[in-house]
């Protein structure tokens, strides 16, 4: 008679083997951002993950699956970040991040990883397919964030102005990270300078929600 697992055994097989993923990725990410998609092996990741090379093959058949992953991770990072924004002054907070990715914080997509992934989405299907998925869900997501203020015809301005918004937010936010990897040493005020010229059209009554 084959035993049927309790639930509480259930969810800690489920909680180990999320564990295990993030674990797989966090490392995945330290690789790629330190050596690039190509010059980061199997090897190395299982090396900095603590882990046999077996073991990763359990959870992703190859580095274009951890690379995916690492997208889909991003984007549910993302969305939580959407979510909890309300009420902050999001120049400022872009301010305070530029410059302060590491490559050892999974969190925050490393500058030099995402001209990687921009590459790669050039020549793999997949992680190209992932990374429009990535786009099109993080602008829909900036979408309702913008357009969630106000009441009559300011909400209808919001939402009719959103998604050229939510196009110019995404480009700005881009172009920071590539900017980082190009002038990591630029003049804070300078940056503020320039954000606040530009942002506060954008955002509109989106940066004072509550």
């Amino acid at each position: 008679m084959i035993a049927v697992p309790r639930p509480a055994a259930v969810a800690a097989a489920d909680e180990r083997s999320r564990a295990q993923r993030t674990r797989i990725l966090k490392a995945a990410h330290q690789c790629f951002a330190e050596s690039g998609f190509h010059a980061a092996s199997m090897a190395d990741i299982s090396v900095r993950a603590g882990m046999s090379p077996g073991l990763i093959y359990r959870y992703f058949e190859n580095k274009s699956a951890i690379i995916q992953a690492i997208v889909q991770q991003q984007l549910d990072l993302a969305r939580e970040r959407v979510r909890v924004s309300c009420g902050i002054d999001l120049t400022q907070k872009m301010i305070d991040e530029f410059g302060n990715a590491s490559t050892d914080d999974e969190a925050k997509l490393n500058p030099a990883l995402l001209l990687e992934l921009s590459a790669e989405a050039t020549r793999d299907p997949q992680i190209a397919a992932a990374v429009q998925s990535f786009d099109h869900e993080l602008r829909s997501l900036l979408v309702e964030w913008l357009a969630r203020n106000g009441n009559g015809d300011v909400r209808a301005a919001a939402q009719a102005a959103a998604p050229a918004r939510a196009l110019m937010l995404q480009i700005i936010f881009e172009g920071l990270r590539v900017r980082e990897t190009r002038e990591p040493g630029l003049d804070r005020d300078l940056l503020a300078a320039a954000l606040r010229q530009c942002l506060p059209a954008l955002l509109g009554p989106a940066e004072s929600a509550g």
